[in-house]
């Protein structure tokens, strides 16, 4: 198990990835013809394909490494720059990319695109096989998998309460969030590409 301070960097981290407050725009955006009740049934289904795509990443994420010959250092490098391509794009208040996608009439759109690639992409992914790599102990797995409970608690939150950032969220607010977790996630990338770079190439800090 990890010191309590690295649970705390890898919440924030995937905090900043799935950016629930982020998400809100492109959601209401994607469901505006949508009933209440439709749009509610969506708002729970991505809740849910979001905790259970990144439990698989926890779970079976470095068995599909190890199928795939790749070593987790260099995942952590790739990962590190999935970060900091999104981190960089995020500080820019790109955040989410809204893709020119005709508004759907069921929840569907739950799973692609709001699940994949928009919220537990490769980059949320990414940062759950690294952390899960670095203790095999039960009890840090069960940390790891708290942290992407409260992840999902969140984006929870703040789906259910749809209607007041309708109303009372100013892009501005937004904009000023993203930014925030676009920095935290661009000081975290770069700590994942260091640590990669040093299990790669040990000779280089020795």
């Amino acid at each position: 198990m990890l010191e309590i301070t690295e649970y705390t960097k890898f919440l924030i981290g995937l905090l900043a990835i799935v950016d629930p407050l982020g998400a809100i725009p492109v959601f209401i955006a994607l469901t505006v013809h949508q009933k209440k009740e439709q749009q509610y049934k969506t708002a729970r289904l991505t809740v849910v394909s979001v905790f259970f795509a990144l439990m698989v990443a926890l779970l079976f994420g470095e068995w599909i490494l190890w199928a795939f010959g790749i070593s987790i250092d260099a995942f952590r490098c790739a990962g590190g720059v999935i970060l900091l391509l999104m981190g960089l794009g995020m500080l820019q208040s790109r955040g989410h990319t809204t893709a020119e996608i005709e508004a759907a009439q069921d929840e569907t759109i739950a799973l692609v695109p709001l699940t994949m690639p928009l919220l537990a992409g490769p980059g949320a992914m990414s940062a759950v096989i690294v952390y899960a790599h670095q203790s095999s102990s039960v009890v840090h797995y069960l940390a790891i998998t708290l942290c992407i409970l409260l992840v999902s608690l969140s984006l929870l939150l703040c789906f259910k309460f749809l209607p007041w950032f309708s109303q009372h969220l100013s892009k501005r607010s937004i904009v000023m969030s993203t930014r925030i977790m676009g920095l935290l996630l661009v000081a975290i990338a770069v700590e994942f590409i260091a640590g990669g770079i040093k299990g790669m190439f040990p000779q280089l800090v020795a």
